[in-house]
């Protein structure tokens, strides 16, 4: 068993309202040193595989199929074998 963790962000320039809604919100609360939020999306996904090189390939292939727009984001998989 593998379990793959998908880190999804947007990528530079590709402007982020929920970070900036955040930041803006903790501006209000009297956090005024807080200048910028960035967000990300993290998606574990626990699966069987022939290894890890087999796993990162097949998370690719969803990454670039459904969880991410390679348009606007980039990503980061980290693959760990667990018990």
């Amino acid at each position: 068993m593998y379990k793959a963790t998908v880190t999804i962000k947007l990528k530079k320039g590709v402007l982020n309202p929920e970070g900036r809604t955040i930041q803006r919100a903790l501006n209000f609360l009297g956090f005024n040193d807080v200048k910028e939020v960035q967000t990300y999306k993290m998606i574990d996904i626990i699966m069987e595989g022939e290894s890890e090189e087999k796993v990162r390939e097949e998370v690719e292939e969803m990454c670039k199929k459904l969880l991410a727009n390679p348009v606007i984001h980039d990503y980061e998989i980290k693959v760990e074998k667990i018990e």
